[in-house]
């Protein structure tokens, strides 16, 4: 599955998708004390890459948080500014942000991946090194499993990724990996979460 492929299957469904997952309220709370833990610590700008229906930016920013949402999905990025018009959103990929070398202090990319399949996903996290700065934060969700596969998503084919396999891809990129952590909720898939930061 390529990226025009994955865009034109999520601009097909943004408003469907927004209706179902679109607030902070359907969020699990673990998540949220994570995230928002996370990007609290911090000092300067944080991008949301692939923010989707953008209710994590909004939660951020309304937590304090300097922050900026970025998606491929025009219909996304135009739904969020309508709901959050106070955040800032900009159509954009996580292969190419448009940021400076070194001039972002933290990146969320909260299940923005699952599609980018492995032989790809050294393009967004690259990507992500380039922009942070050394010591930045990189916060990723996924969805996990003890091996890296695909699956059948409800929009568009996923990965599910072993997180060792992902831990080893985002330090190949840069990064040291200071934590993971992984969860199953009753009647959704396994649930994984790293965190690194950007080497010097």
């Amino acid at each position: 599955m390529d990226f025009e492929q994955t865009r034109k299957a999520y601009s097909e469904r943004a408003e469907e998708y927004t209706a179902a997952l679109g607030s902070i309220d359907a969020a699990a709370s673990a998540d949220r004390e994570l995230i928002v833990s996370w990007a609290r610590e911090r000092n300067g700008l944080v991008l949301d890459a692939g923010c989707g229906p953008g209710h994590w930016t909004d939660e951020l920013q309304r937590c304090g948080v300097r922050v900026r949402g970025l998606d491929p999905v025009p219909a996304f990025v135009e739904s969020a500014r309508r709901r959050f018009p106070a955040v800032t959103f900009e159509e954009g990929r996580a292969e190419r942000l448009d940021a400076d070398d070194g001039s972002v202090a933290g990146i969320l990319a909260w299940y923005s991946l699952i599609h980018t399949p492995p032989e790809r996903i050294a393009a967004p996290l690259g990507e992500f090194a380039r922009a942070l700065r050394p010591g930045g934060g990189l916060l990723l969700g996924c969805f996990t499993w003890e091996r890296t596969e695909p699956f059948a998503h409800a929009v568009v084919t996923a990965w599910r990724w072993s997180l060792d396999e992902l831990a080893d891809r985002v330090a190949d990129a840069g990064f040291t990996v200071t934590a993971t952590h992984t969860r199953t909720d009753p009647g959704q898939r396994p649930h994984g979460a790293l965190v690194a930061v950007r080497d010097a």
